[in-house]
């Protein structure tokens, strides 16, 4: 593991949770070392979520040929050179997003990784929510009918602080703000649901003075299937902790979602009923997406479990010799999402209306 603090935290609780909770794992995780900068806080962390020994320097993981599995959950300016150095040393990837700080580094960092024949996860991990999934089920079963619209936006508001000082307002470091940190997964989102972006018009906006990232995009897009929608992404939104949220419209039916209310999926279906209207279901039923790993009917799960699904998933994958894809994100996935992001800088500085093209 590389990085100790939020997503180091989130992957480690997974890779616990996986060795019980998910019995039998297809491959039971060994936690055999945990990378950091501070020497204090990655002992700790080590001494904390169980991992064998702790370093400062992750190359002393790369070369440990006891280990089978990198998880790169470091800043977005360290995805690259551990994650390429850990695939060409043999070892399966997993890489926090957004993969690259643009479409050219994530298109490097893809087309290195894949060419070692490793497995491959970018961690998108909102596919992993069992609402999300049962979505994506319904719209492959046609229960949507002709998908018109999506409407997706992520909503956080801990940015309006000019005192902050976090490596996410470091151009450098980060690459975008908003847009990188939450708009990415907006993206990821609409084209697992609804497929590939082909064109977009956005606004980019930066509210404090000094900051060199976006605050805020706002965009209009268009689908290559022909469906429309729009994509939001702010951390200035006050009131709103960590609103995901998306609706999508077809001919026979629509489907919406938040992630404050993680385990419900709002269905309506155009049936005629005189009773017209959404209809909440709480996705958490025994055939429902994940469930055969948690609780009776009812009984809730919470964010921290999307990982342990995404990293089942994986798991599963190595174990298996299957495909990450199409249910797990791949790195060419994170590469895809990284095009139309630069697509969006580039409309909200030019003012135009940008397409969306793909090496």
């Amino acid at each position: 593991m590389l990085g100790y603090a939020f997503m180091g935290k989130a992957h480690s609780n997974a890779f616990r949770k996986i060795a019980y909770m998910t019995w039998p794992p297809p491959l039971k995780p060994r936690l055999v070392a945990i990378a950091g900068r501070d020497e204090a806080a990655v002992a700790g962390a080590a001494q904390r979520y169980g991992y064998e020994r702790w370093t400062t320097d992750w190359r002393d993981i790369v070369s440990d040929p006891s280990i089978g599995l990198f998880d790169n959950g470091g800043p977005n300016s360290l995805h690259a050179e551990p994650t390429i150095a850990a695939a060409e040393a043999g070892k399966h990837v997993l890489c926090e997003k957004p993969l690259g700080r643009d479409a050219d580094e994530s298109y490097d960092i893809w087309q290195r990784v894949a060419a070692t024949g490793v497995k491959h996860l970018c961690a998108f991990n909102y596919r992993f929510v069992p609402a999300v999934r049962l979505a994506r089920d319904m719209i492959d079963a046609g229960d949507l009918g002709e998908i018109r619209h999506f409407r997706g936006r992520y909503l956080q508001d801990w940015g309006d602080d000019p005192s902050l000082d976090t490596w996410r307002f470091d151009a450098t470091a980060a690459g975008s703000g908003a847009l990188g940190d939450l708009g990415a997964h907006v993206i990821d989102l609409a084209r697992f649901l609804v497929g590939e972006i082909s064109t977009v018009s956005a606004l980019v906006q930066t509210f404090l003075p000094g900051r060199s990232v976006d605050d805020a995009v706002e965009a209009a897009v268009a689908f290559e299937n022909g469906a429309v929608g729009t994509i939001e992404a702010t951390r200035f939104a006050l009131g709103r902790r960590n609103a995901f949220q998306w609706e999508i419209n077809g001919s026979k039916g629509s489907l919406a979602f938040d992630m404050e209310n993680l385990n419900e999926l709002h269905v309506f279906r155009a049936d005629g009923d005189r009773a017209r209207g959404f209809k909440k279901v709480l996705v958490s039923e025994a055939d429902h997406p994940f469930w055969e790993f948690w609780w009776p009917p009812g009984h809730i799960i919470g964010w921290g479990e999307t990982f342990v699904h995404e990293i089942h998933h994986l798991l599963g994958a190595i174990k298996n010799g299957t495909d990450v894809a199409p249910y797990g994100a791949t790195f060419e996935d994170g590469y895809r999402a990284a095009e139309v992001c630069d697509a969006i800088v580039r409309s909200g500085a030019n003012g135009q209306r940008e397409t969306v093209t793909y090496r």
